[in-house]
């Protein structure tokens, strides 16, 4: 590193670590590295990303700031994906080449045994002497003892790979905890919202619209798992597209979605609840292999407003009560009732 880049790494550093302070961000290596890389101006979409955030919460969530790393400053999960696609190829090349191995020893043991069983019918026919007699059964034995070295390990190769599957498994169980993003709908998902809930409610200004698409046990039944995915990717589309100002969709669970406002406001978050209550009803999804087309989707609402002493969690419970009560009231509606 010449004398310039150090110089200019001191600079960067003196800007970055006011920045944690006054955001009240530890300075953990993901933190270190995306304000670093914010006051270097190396990334316009992080600092604009971060500057959103900031605006909206005044804070940074742990899941959106891990989000942000990954997309911005490093490329985790490519490299996971990588890692583990490279260990699936060498487990397949190390099998593959076991199984050529084993099947060119079978077809040479097959061979071996199609000469002796043709000897035997000679020893019949024509006499062979004792000792050509037993130099044919040697031949056989010690290719017997070839073709069992050879399955023996095939067998080892196959439990070797039963314990990598395994391991595999194992690997891809921890990515899907470690995820953010629901793979379904590309909403983020219920880690990514549990963790920005929190930070919206810890900074004293949020509301909450949770939904439910309506009799969408009923619907699967009657349509098939297959169309009920394409519901759910239609209305997190919809959603989505319905967001403004800071607001944000996420898949909370099964059919049930959830959207965070970053003000304490209900008479906003109601208007947009509706807004989205409205664009469900216009859904209509066309099954590709049978041009099937299905509509009359629609959605239950309920919305919270943080006013200033609920927890995350008693919010959460103060808007799933006002959903099931829009059901019990007939569905296809907004509670409370602005």
């Amino acid at each position: 590193m010449s004398a310039d880049d150090l110089e200019n790494s001191f600079k960067i550093l003196k800007q970055t670590v006011p920045l944690l302070i006054k955001h009240k961000i530890s300075a953990e290596p993901t933190n270190y590295a995306i304000w670093y890389t914010y006051a270097s101006n190396q990334s316009p979409d992080l600092n604009q990303a971060v500057d959103s955030a900031i605006d909206s919460y005044n804070a940074i969530s742990e899941a959106r700031a891990l989000d942000m790393y990954r997309t911005h400053v490093a490329d985790k999960q490519e490299v996971s994906a990588w890692q583990l696609r490279r260990s699936i190829d060498a487990m397949i090349t190390e099998l593959s080449q076991t199984v050529k191995d084993t099947r060119h020893e079978t077809n040479g043991f097959r061979d071996v045994m199609d000469k002796s069983l043709d000897g035997l019918k000679k020893v019949e026919s024509e006499g062979f002497s004792v000792e050509e007699t037993m130099s044919m059964v040697r031949n056989l034995v010690k290719e017997g003892q070839k073709i069992r070295n050879s399955t023996l390990t095939f067998s080892a190769a196959m439990a070797n790979a039963e314990k990598e599957i395994s391991d595999l498994k194992e690997k891809l169980e921890v990515s899907k905890k470690e995820a953010l993003v629901d793979a379904l709908t590309g909403l983020n998902n219920r880690r990514y919202f549990d963790s920005e809930f929190a930070t919206a409610v810890a900074n004293g200004e949020a509301s909450l619209i949770l939904l439910d698409v309506d009799h969408f046990k009923k619907f699967n039944d009657s349509h098939g798992h297959q169309m009920g995915d394409l519901v759910l990717k239609a209305v997190a589309k919809k959603l989505k597209s319905s967001c403004r100002d800071g607001a944000e969709a996420y898949r909370f669970g099964g059919e049930e979605f959830a959207i965070i406002l970053p003000v304490s406001n209900q008479g906003r978050a109601c208007h947009l609840a509706e807004t989205m209550r409205r664009t469900i009803e216009k859904i209509q999804v066309k099954q590709k292999s049978t041009g099937k087309v299905v509509g009359d989707i629609t959605a239950s609402f309920g919305v919270a407003v943080f006013a200033g002493s609920e927890s995350a969690g008693n919010l959460i419970e103060k808007a799933d009560k006002l959903l099931y009560e829009a059901k019990r009231l007939g569905r296809n509606r907004v509670m409370p009732i602005s």
